[in-house]
């Protein structure tokens, strides 16, 4: 943030400004060094964003005890208001610092959330001694690798019928340690191939049944996490495409103010704060008395009514869209730049629902990563949360491209740089259908998926005595 915020302030790291009355294309052009310093700065901002979101969200979680009722009931509310907390912060940045922006200058628009953030890392770091610490358990990576390499190496072993003549260390060995272990599952049994017993016993020949359990939990989220990569695409919607309808509509209210066309997204957020929070108060206690789950709905449930709200976004954006350029065509307004008269607010509804589909699958996402992510490997599944905004991104980079260019190829192109002549009603349509293909294939997903630990039925399971153990084991091991 100190490096965006030097490029935008010091005339040596940014080009001239145009004069007033000089066209964009004859303002003086960056230069390669103007150029290197602003976009490694954003690099910079992108591989910490990368290292912090991930590990701060998941020792925000363990900060509560699973084996204390009172707090494993909070826990379930943790990531609702971790994610108001975020978009409370955004509404911030999408109103005030836009606003601050545009009309004071950007050097104090940066200067701000840099000075934030310097707060932020201060208070980080005084409330050091209170946290709840997890002892370093290695890399999450390493340890799937070693199972994956031992399968591949045991590929004709034949795995016993019998799971306890598996490999797998002793509690104590555990304990010691401040580790959890994990039983055996049936699930993805191909890989149960790394914990037989033979020959060396090298972590990549030889793996325990623990290890081999992390592997298998980590693997079969991978289905959820393709399915979260078109919903992520919709995130990027809207900080482009639907920011880019807002420039050419009538923007005015009252004679002297005009709302900044990234504000839109400022929408966006209040419709989340607000839905967040009649979810969290009102819908999951009246649920839950029906559902006996103390979430209210399950995780993918709540994730899948996000996704039935993205097909019906799309329908609507497209729709608003067709009308746009209807009026724009009975006004005669085809010229790049020119605004169409009709309100800005027309896009309000597009907005706004996004704002509540954010509430149930963004939050949903981002608690079923960490909460089916085994022991030790916590952050990694959050990891998974980022990784589907990220490739949600690029994916909607490559399809507007791709879009784009094949449209124009065989015909006038739906998306072209004058919106008044393009077809962005064809490609929300599209983007419509897409969705939906995305929620069907969700669906057969999430039916098929088994929650870690799922004990729906309520009916009472007799532990014997080894179980009874490894249950002692974990309540100590969170007591230290």
């Amino acid at each position: 943030m100190i490096s965006v915020t030097l490029a935008v302030s010091l005339s040596s790291l940014r080009p001239p400004s145009c004069g007033k009355g000089v066209k964009e294309e004859n303002c003086e052009k960056a230069s390669a060094f103007h150029l290197g310093i602003f976009y490694g700065a954003l690099y910079i901002i992108a591989i910490g964003t990368g290292g912090t979101k991930p590990n701060i969200s998941t020792m925000g979680a363990d900060q509560f005890d699973d084996f204390e009722p009172k707090e494993k009931f909070q826990k379930l509310s943790f990531f609702n208001w971790w994610m108001f907390s975020i978009f409370l912060g955004t509404l911030f940045s999408n109103t005030f610092l836009i606003y601050i922006q545009d009309n004071v200058g950007w050097a104090i628009g940066y200067a701000l959330p840099t000075g934030g953030l310097a707060v932020s890392i201060m208070v980080f770091i005084m409330g050091t001694r209170y946290y709840r610490h997890k002892p370093p358990s290695g890399s999450p990576l390493i340890r799937m690798a070693n199972v994956l390499v031992a399968t591949v190496r045991k590929w004709r072993v034949v795995v016993p019928d019998e799971p306890k003549q598996l490999h797998e260390l002793s509690l104590e060995e555990y304990s010691k340690s401040g580790l959890f272990r994990l039983d055996h599952s049936s699930s993805l049994r191909l890989l149960d191939k790394a914990a037989v017993k033979m020959g060396k016993n090298s972590p990549w020949r030889l793996c325990t049944v623990t290890q081999v359990e992390q592997t298998k939990q980590m693997i079969k989220m991978l289905p959820i996490l393709v399915a979260s990569f078109i919903p992520s695409t919709m995130v990027a919607q809207t900080h482009t495409l639907f920011i880019k309808q807002g420039t050419t509509l009538e923007r005015s209210i009252g004679p002297h103010f005009s709302i900044p066309p990234a504000c839109l997204t400022a929408f966006v957020t209040i419709f989340m704060l607000v839905s967040l929070v009649l979810y969290d108060r009102l819908f999951v206690p009246l649920v839950r008395k029906y559902t006996k789950n103390p979430r209210g709905i399950t995780m993918l449930q709540r994730m899948g009514i996000g996704l039935v709200i993205h097909v019906i976004i799309m329908v609507v954006a497209s729709s608003v869209e067709r009308t746009r350029l209807g009026v724009a065509r009975e006004n005669g307004v085809f010229g790049k730049g020119e605004t169409v008269p009709l309100s800005i607010f027309v896009l309000l509804p597009q907005f706004a629902l996004m704002g509540v589909a954010d509430n149930f699958v963004e939050v949903a996402k981002i608690e079923f990563f960490y909460d089916q992510a085994p022991e030790g490997m916590k952050s990694l599944g959050t990891a998974m949360y980022t990784t589907s905004l990220g490739g949600g991104y690029f994916l909607s980079s490559f399809m507007l491209s791709s879009v784009a260019d094949v449209t124009k190829k065989y015909g006038r192109g739906w998306i072209l740089n004058n919106l008044n002549t393009s077809h962005l009603d064809y490609y929300y349509a599209f983007f419509a259908v897409l969705n939906l293909l995305n929620l069907v294939f969700f669906v057969v997903v999430a039916k098929m998926f088994v929650y870690n630990g799922d004990q729906t039925s309520g009916e009472e399971v007799e532990l014997d005595e080894e179980e009874k153990l490894d249950v002692d084991h974990r309540a100590s091991i969170h007591a230290i």
